[in-house]
């Protein structure tokens, strides 16, 4: 078998050699005489693991004690939602900042909840940039103030960590965590779907600040509620156990390759080699964002003649380069590099864009 690579935005590519032990261990995990998926989420064994897989990513993203790390069911979507129902109080005002897809969709999920206030946003020039902070128009009474990270569709990227004062900063980072270094301590709730660069699809992580588990928030069932997750390591129900698992093996992979250190560094050739290919192609393929606020994970581009785009996505994938067509919301082509890409990938892309030029430009 050979892999090819997979410049998918989500569910992503993972390292060959973390789903191997996956493999070798599904049928039977380390001499317990079942597997993984069998086992109970309450038993010793899955206990273990999973205790493991915090300490793991608190060791990699460098966590402080006094923020929780919850490991929850579903995707960042549900996490928009959850966060006005534990952070405020009903009809409490919540500061949104915009720069792309998803900082909309989590207004929308927040909004039933909280009197949202959009205090700024970059959809006027076609989220092409992340709102300057000088321009932000903050509440001074706001229960947080939440902003994405990292945008994938649109790839917007804060390279920056925003000063929001004494009102708790809320980020996602679903397409960007443990790609490079990142200060816990400048926000308040940090969540992140799995699915893109720890591990596989149906999981989430959240690292929020312990004092703000102490906030009544709004009535919610206890399945909504940070705090009864937090009480009890993320075991108030059924947990996703072989996401856990898997998501486990991929810290230890970040781990033994060095850390975030590393993987910003690979991550900065990556995206320096699709950029440039994408800039010295002399109007060929365009990135349409502010190079400033380019992306490092994902990279939407467009060529010249938007008729060879399904052209150019076809012979990629009969070249072993899989999914590269751009979201539905914006067309054109992207490209993905999450950590487990490696910098060869980047490199085949690279020379595709190259022939594809020269056959077809």
């Amino acid at each position: 078998m050979t892999r090819a690579y997979n410049f998918s935005a989500g569910p992503a590519t993972l390292p060959e050699s973390v789903l191997r032990q996956a493999q070798a261990e599904m049928l039977e995990w380390q001499g317990a005489g079942a597997s993984i998926v069998e086992m109970s989420h309450r038993g010793a064994e899955f206990m273990a693991v999973a205790a493991q897989a915090e300490a793991d990513l608190r060791t990699l993203l460098e966590v402080p004690d006094d923020y929780a790390v919850l490991f929850l069911s579903g995707g960042a979507t549900t996490q928009q939602a959850l966060i006005p129902l534990n952070l405020a109080s009903a009809g409490q005002r919540a500061d949104y900042v915009l720069s792309g897809h998803w900082g909309k969709t989590a207004v929308k999920q927040a909004s039933p909840y909280v009197d949202v206030h959009i205090a700024a946003s970059s959809e006027a020039t076609g989220f092409r940039d992340v709102p300057p902070p000088a321009d932000w128009q903050l509440s001074t009474d706001a229960a947080y103030v939440h902003i994405t990270a990292n945008e994938t569709i649109h790839g917007v990227q804060y390279r920056t960590v925003p000063d929001t004062g004494a009102v708790p900063l809320v980020a996602d980072f679903s397409s960007s965590i443990a790609s490079e270094p990142l200060d816990v301590r400048r926000y308040g709730v940090i969540y992140a779907g799995a699915q893109k660069n720890l591990g596989p699809v149906g999981l989430t992580v959240v690292l929020i600040r312990r004092d703000l588990l102490e906030r009544s928030g709004q009535a919610r069932a206890d399945i909504f509620d940070y705090r009864s997750h937090a009480a009890r390591d993320s075991m108030l129900n059924t947990p996703p156990t072989w996401n856990w698992y898997l998501a486990g093996l991929m810290f230890k992979w970040m781990l033994d390759e060095g850390g975030v250190q590393v993987f910003a560094a690979r991550n900065a050739i990556k995206a320096g080699l699709v950029y440039g290919a994408i800039d010295t192609s002399g109007g060929f393929y365009r990135n349409e964002v502010v190079p400033s606020a380019r992306s490092r994970m994902n990279i939407p581009f467009f060529l010249a003649d938007a008729t060879l785009e399904a052209r150019f996505v076809a012979e990629a994938k009969a070249g072993g380069l899989l999914a590269l067509k751009g979201h539905k919301a914006v067309g054109g082509i992207r490209a993905s590099l999450y950590n487990a890409m490696p910098v060869a990938g980047a490199q085949a892309l690279v020379a595709f864009m190259a022939d594809f030029q020269q056959r077809h430009g």
